[in-house]
């Protein structure tokens, strides 16, 4: 069998198994998860839905949650490292093609952007977002929708907000 027969094969494999999954049709319905990414997120959070509480742990567990450090008059944001890497990564890669597929996901990166983050921060700020659009989605049984996860009133008041 040739390279390319195989990747046909895996591929319609990957597809098939990710389509009998009862989530996949609420994980295809955010932006910027298809097949592979989404079959990615899906195997890295596990399919628990106990697993995690609320949002904040989805967050922390992904490593989009930034951490805090507070001493006297001095207050740093930085970076969280103590997380799963690959569902790190999946995240980055997710809020990247988010912003193709997502007229509101892209508004958000731009204003982060606006306001001094990083390509790299504003990334990550747009996952964090997003992993809690899919911890509501989950535990509600309900698909992503455009207009909740990214109100055009100009303040985000979904269940979500990061």
């Amino acid at each position: 069998m040739g390279t390319d027969a195989a990747i046909v094969e895996l591929q319609a494999a990957l597809t098939a198994r990710f389509d009998n999954h009862p989530d996949a049709e609420i994980l295809r319905s955010l932006p910027g998860l298809g097949v592979v990414l989404g079959g990615r997120v899906l195997g890295e959070f596990g399919d628990d839905l106990d697993r995690f509480l609320d949002a904040a742990s989805r967050r922390r567990y992904a490593g989009t949650a930034p951490v805090t450090r507070a001493s006297g008059e001095s207050r740093v944001v930085l970076l969280r490292r103590a997380r799963n890497q690959r569902l790190a990564d999946a995240c980055r890669w997710w809020a990247f093609n988010a912003m193709q597929h997502s007229d509101g996901a892209m508004a958000y990166y731009r204003r982060r952007r606006a306001a001094g983050d990083t390509h790299e921060a504003a990334l990550r700020r747009l996952g964090s977002k997003l992993v809690g659009q899919l911890h509501h989605c989950l535990q509600h049984r309900k698909r992503y929708r455009e207009d909740i996860a990214w109100p055009t009133t100009g303040q985000d008041t979904s269940p979500t907000a990061a």
